[in-house]
């Protein structure tokens, strides 16, 4: 029930507040004026790092202690594994903690399911149901804010890094979409890589039309450089073949052609390209020597069946089927690289994985089975490992009717009742 008093929250004092200030410190100035708002005396910002297991309180004092340091800026991290801020992300609602002097109130920083970071609050009386709905609006406000204006400045990549990048690295980085989760009426998406050593050359991609979704899992031979420029050239060759509006079979076409020309010998690219129509519901799939991707069909896991064509950029012209993907509603397809397959992770039990994982969000379950594979390989990958979740939800099309960062009902997954890592902050 809601306590009857008027919200003090104005979402357009908010979006004059940050428009008014420079890129590097819009998140700081909302964060101010929701402290006054709401009289709260203090309110942060910490934003999901790329290890997915914790997150990022950046900040511009100078910092002492375990802080991170790049100029005046720090960098605080904070677990989230047992921590009220990895619970507000699994739950997707905010997380109040009483105080001695007060209370603590934890919401998620998220869009379309994408987890960008959480919203932390001091206030000096436990809060009414407003204040909580407030913040919980304040939160998700934030998630735009951040988006927006990490275009304009490296502070929050920065942040995000735990560790340097390689060259390569860099390269790679920049080649995944700007989100690692997409929530809509008949889907949810999601995907993370776990880097290896040296880079592997994995990527993923997806693209959402107003009846079409196009997804892509790609992984380059070789390592580092090499790898890097090979998945560079094929990934936007696909994305220009996808963007000049051509069917399947001509995006695989021309994306191979390209690669084909930049290659040399013994270099390719294996790879699983995906159309599906929205409204018919059908689906079409390439298979580019890649493994094919696993089902969670009625609690059962099991190895969609599909013909391996060559990989590209072995040699230009036609030579990639477009074969059938069936789907039925409740389908969980997880797409992996072989670094998930190989070495010390093949003796990874992925179908068990995968059925302990089916209550959990795509987000999480992505996770869940890199992290798996991580550990089965003794903390150290020898090749990256990358997975792609795509929860079928099925039906014609519609709005996303769910909460953000909770599957509908009916649907392969439910909110996670871990307090598993969030998944990129990508926005």
């Amino acid at each position: 029930m809601a306590d009857g008093r008027q919200s003090p929250l104005n979402l357009n004092s908010l979006l004059v507040a940050v428009e008014a200030a420079p890129p590097v410190a819009a998140v700081d100035v909302l964060a101010a004026a929701l402290a006054e708002a709401i009289g709260a005396r203090e309110v942060s910002f910490l934003i999901a790092d790329f290890s997915g297991r914790s997150l990022v309180r950046l900040g511009h004092s100078g910092g002492t202690g375990a802080l991170r340091l790049h100029g005046k800026e720090t960098a605080e991290r904070v677990p989230l594994a047992g921590t009220p801020h990895g619970r507000a992300l699994a739950s997707q609602g905010v997380e109040v903690i009483v105080e001695h002097h007060g209370a603590r109130l934890f919401a998620p920083v998220t869009s379309r399911g994408e987890a960008v970071g959480v919203l932390e609050l001091g206030l000096e009386d436990f809060p009414l149901e407003q204040t909580v709905a407030d913040v919980a609006l304040a939160a998700h406000f934030f998630a735009y804010v951040v988006i927006a204006n990490r275009r304009y400045t490296d502070l929050f990549e920065w942040g995000q890094r735990s560790v340097p990048l390689s060259l390569a690295a860099e390269i790679q980085h920049r080649l995944l979409p700007g989100a690692f989760t997409c929530e809509a009426g008949q889907f949810t998406l999601a995907a993370w890589l776990q880097p290896a050593g040296e880079i592997g050359g994995d990527t993923f991609d997806f693209s959402l039309e107003r009846d079409t979704l196009h997804v892509s899992m790609t992984d380059a031979m070789g390592h580092t450089m090499d790898a890097a420029l090979l998945a560079t050239v094929l990934v936007g060759g696909l994305r220009n073949a996808r963007r000049r509006g051509v069917e399947l079979a001509e995006q695989a076409r021309l994306a191979n052609d390209a690669l084909a020309e930049q290659a040399g010998e013994g270099q390719f690219v294996t790879g699983l390209v995906v159309r599906i129509d929205l409204t018919s519901r059908t689906a079409g799939i390439v298979n580019a020597g890649h493994p094919p991707p696993l089902r969670l069909r009625a609690g059962q896991v099991e190895r969609v069946r599909l013909e391996a064509d060559r990989p590209f950029g072995v040699q230009p012209g036609p030579g990639h089927r477009v074969q059938a993907l069936p789907l039925e509603a409740g389908d969980r397809l997880m797409f992996v690289t072989d670094g998930m397959l190989e070495r010390d992770a093949a003796g990874m039990d992925i179908g068990a994985v995968l059925t302990a994982s089916m209550s959990m969000h795509a987000r999480e379950a992505v996770q869940h089975l890199t992290q798996a594979a991580l550990q089965a390989s003794g903390g150290q990958l020898p090749d990256d490992a990358t997975a792609l979740c795509l929860d079928w939800h099925g039906g014609p099309p519609r709005d996303r009717a769910a909460p953000s960062g909770v599957a509908p009902e009916g649907g392969t997954s439910a909110t996670s009742r871990s307090a598993a890592g969030p998944g990129s902050a990508r926005g």
